[in-house]
């Protein structure tokens, strides 16, 4: 950068002598006063009087075709000053005149600065038209706007020191020595606050339930989680890593000169009318912290169990369980599976003013009016099965607890359910039958489990086909035969995503749930108290009429809510 500035500079010198404007002489001289102040040529030949501003800009603006202002006829918007941090102006020397659309046009004395544009696109994130100014009025008018000092030139010094921002790298073994005060004074800076706001709105915009922010060696990479795929957003500069990292921490309320171990926090923001809750993760990686922040959007909250789609019987099944007065309903799947959204749905449906509703949630996710939400917090003591303890001795009707961990959660759960309470629960299983396996292999005896439980709910995510790019689509006998695709299923119309604007080129827009649900049959109680095994139980439920997770999928399918690769990628084969 500072070698394209010197070239420059000395073209604009050399012509100058040429055009008879300034001698030999003056431009050695102004040289010279340029490398001692730490000045561009042309800043020099005004300041000792060698040439006239106006003749010099003129002469700037021929050579490099851009066109020239006069910034002392014009007045800027104090919005449009706004759009360009202080210390990004100085640094850069650069000053925003007006937007039109989407193009800001921005005074520069050395509008060939790639670097300068480049910033500025980043940080504005309009598209830029430089346009030549005379640099001794531009640093007056800087001055003037930002309140900058004139003799301030430490973004000169750092220009001359550092040359390329990719030059200089903190290694990983110094980061300890970061001085904490420096690090937050850094972090309030304007282009790190706005850069963070604007990545937090943008996700909340697209509808994403994580945000990743990830650390490298030689770069940094931003991601968010949409419709339960993850997709890469952004690169920000490796000189901003500290920065940011430290801003997110510092605004979910996380010790900054921590970077050893995993720290959990909290944000809420207001961001289009809309309070949004981000729940924030770092854990330490070699390169620095990962940080994830998962969005808990209540506006995007479906509590109504009609709407998640599920088949007749499997709703029928499920609701006659949470409508009972006592017993358990357990709801199984992996992390993200929407099992929480579930039980808050099936809170929801029992949630009235005559019974009372205890919840113990790691952590809790959305607060429901009308329950009362415990946070559980081990470090303390106050674990899920104390939680339980405790809610036994609050008159409870119905508890749900976030997760069965362990034998002890499981044995005061079960004691619940027993004595007439509506226990709800989710568990880590692969499908609904395994979950009794589970159970008992924690220690659970198998004839307190089958006199306790009501339903299991076995569910998973699949992504919903975009309807403005819906099409048909043909398998091979091959494809079908690897998807263990058999019987009427391969004679069924499948669908698929073209891919358009309104879904990003992926073909898919939102989720669908699909559900396993096995309802408590007294042939299944007599076959848990008898030890028979996952497949015993599935064969029965089975027969009573449970659909698999692939059964239901391929449902889904048949109807055109989803693909076949959505569905043989989250289910198993029957």
């Amino acid at each position: 950068m500072a070698t394209a500035t010197t070239t420059t500079a000395d073209r604009i010198g050399d012509l100058l002598v040429r055009e008879g404007l300034i001698t030999s002489e003056q431009l050695a001289k102004a040289l010279e006063d340029a490398r001692q102040g730490r000045n561009r040529v042309g800043y020099s030949l005004i300041k000792l009087g060698f040439v006239e501003e106006e003749v010099l800009t003129r002469m700037l603006a021929r050579q490099l075709r851009v066109p020239a202002v006069d910034l002392n006829r014009v007045v800027i918007d104090p919005k449009i000053i706004k759009l360009v941090p202080a210390d990004l102006a100085q640094k850069r020397q650069v000053l925003p005149l007006r937007r039109v659309g989407r193009t800001l046009t921005v005074a520069m004395a050395n509008p060939t600065d790639a670097g300068a544009i480049d910033d500025l696109k980043f940080i504005t994130r309009h598209d830029i038209e430089p346009v030549v100014v005379g640099e001794y009025t531009l640093r007056k008018q800087l001055e003037k706007y930002y309140d900058i000092k004139e003799d301030d030139h430490l973004a000169d010094l750092l220009d001359e020191i550092g040359g390329s921002d990719d030059d200089v790298e903190v290694l990983d073994a110094s980061e300890e020595e970061v001085n904490v005060a420096a690090l937050q004074a850094q972090v309030e800076e304007a282009p790190v606050v706005k850069l963070i706001n604007g990545i937090l709105t943008d996700a909340v915009m697209r509808g994403a339930s994580d945000i990743h922010i990830e650390p490298f060696e030689k770069e940094m990479r931003i991601r968010f989680r949409i419709d339960g795929s993850l997709m890469e957003v952004m690169k920000p500069p490796m000189r901003m890593k500290a920065a940011l990292t430290s801003r997110v921490k510092i605004m979910s309320q996380l010790n900054i000169a921590e970077r050893r171990v995993p720290q959990d926090g909290r944000i809420k923001l207001k961001i289009k009318n809309k309070v949004i809750d981000f729940r924030v993760s770092t854990l330490p990686v070699i390169f620095g912290e990962k940080i994830v922040l998962r969005i808990l959007d209540k506006s995007n909250l479906t509590l109504d169990l009609e709407k998640f789609g599920l088949e007749p019987k499997a709703e029928r099944d499920f609701m006659s369980a949470i409508m009972s007065p006592y017993g358990m309903v357990l709801v199984t799947g992996p992390t993200g599976s929407g099992k929480t959204t579930t039980l808050y749905s099936a809170l929801s449906k029992v949630n009235n003013i005559d019974v009372n509703i205890m919840t113990a949630e790691d952590p809790v996710e959305y607060n429901l009016f009308g329950i009362n939400q415990v946070l559980v917090r081990n470090e303390i003591g106050m674990t899920f099965a104390a939680a339980l303890r405790a809610f036994l001795r609050q008159d409870p009707n119905i508890i749900m607890v976030g997760e069965i961990r362990d034998i002890e959660t499981g044995g005061t759960a079960i004691k619940a359910a027993l004595t007439g309470h509506l226990v709800l629960s989710t568990l880590h299983t692969n499908d609904a039958p395994s979950t009794i396996t589970r159970l008992i292999d924690m220690g659970l005896e198998p004839f307190n489990v089958a006199a306790a439980l009501n339903c299991v709910t076995a569910q998973r995510l699949v992504r919903r086909i975009c309807k403005g790019c819906k099409a048909e689509v043909t398998y091979t006998p091959e494809e079908l035969d690897a998807g263990g695709i058999t019987g009427d299923d391969r004679a069924m119309r499948f669908y698929k995503g073209k891919g358009c604007d309104t879904c990003a080129g992926s073909g898919y827009k939102g989720r669908a749930g699909l559900y396993e649900v096995m309802s408590m049959s007294p042939e299944l109680r007599r076959l848990i108290m008898h030890g028979a095994s996952g497949d015993e139980l599935k064969a029965q439920a089975l027969k009573e009429g449970m659909l698999t997770l692939r059964m239901d999928g391929m449902v889904k399918v048949r109807k055109g809510v989803t693909t076949l690769e959505e569905v043989i990628k989250e289910t198993a084969a029957v």
